[in-house]
């Protein structure tokens, strides 16, 4: 399988007969109509899935609504506060919550939490799992906040990590969340992840232009035994 690199937090995984996109906000260059999804995924005949985990504006682009007039098989899951926001209507997708599920003869994809707004992903496809955390992390902006304010967010994080942990034994790729605006410990949540359940490929994201930050995660995927996807730009594809 490969994995395609957007930007911030989003994806493009394909398979043999099928792609997902997950959290596209905007594509691989700011020029209109261009990039890798508009000029190679939306042409493909691939089966398309599009996933979207929350509704924050940079996970989230209504635009995406318009690619069923562009490709004609594409199927849009979505969490449910996209629904209740207001940001799509019900007849767009079909709208997934906390442990909820859907299955075809494709792939499966189940919701888990998030410390945030939304769920995260569990996809199964190919004899691979794969998890995208949406904005799943362990949001503890310890230099500002008090000790109450850092052992709640702990307690967050453990509580929804531990339940993916009771289900899930092992992941083959993650995208996971290494955002250097937490601070000095913005790789904790990404370490706990990996710590708590056994995976063999690790991609970074939501770290917007900050691709050495993202790369300092390495070293300690090293120490795991964990592939690395060292990500260096917009639109780049790995294999995996």
């Amino acid at each position: 399988m490969k994995l395609t690199y957007i930007y911030h937090s989003g994806f493009i995984i394909e398979g043999e007969h099928f792609a997902i996109v997950i959290d596209y906000y905007k594509d691989s260059t700011d020029i209109p109509q261009k990039g890798i999804v508009h000029e190679e995924l939306l042409k493909t005949r691939k089966k398309l899935y599009v996933l979207n985990t929350h509704s924050h504006h940079d996970h989230f682009n209504k635009k995406i609504l318009r690619w069923k007039w562009e490709h004609p098989e594409v199927i849009y899951i979505f969490s449910k506060d996209i629904l209740k926001y207001r940001k799509a209507k019900e007849r767009d997708a079909i709208y997934i919550d906390k442990s909820q599920s859907y299955q075809d003869n494709t792939l499966y994809i189940k919701a888990y939490g998030s410390t945030d707004l939304g769920v995260s992903f569990l996809i199964k496809a190919e004899g691979k799992v794969i998890f995208h955390a949406g904005d799943l992390n362990n949001w503890h902006w310890n230099e500002e906040s008090t000790k109450e304010e850092i052992e709640e967010a702990e307690t967050f994080y453990s509580n929804e990590l531990n339940l993916i942990a009771s289900e899930v034994k092992h992941i083959d790729l993650v995208m996971y969340p290494i955002d250097p605006r937490l601070g000095k410990d913005y790789i904790k949540g990404a370490q706990q992840f990996v710590d708590t359940i056994p995976t063999s490929v690790f991609a970074p994201m939501h770290f917007g232009e900050e691709y050495k930050k993202a790369s300092d995660f390495a070293e300690y995927a090293k120490q795991k035994n964990i592939r690395f996807l060292d990500i260096t730009h917009k639109g780049q594809s790995f294999e995996f």
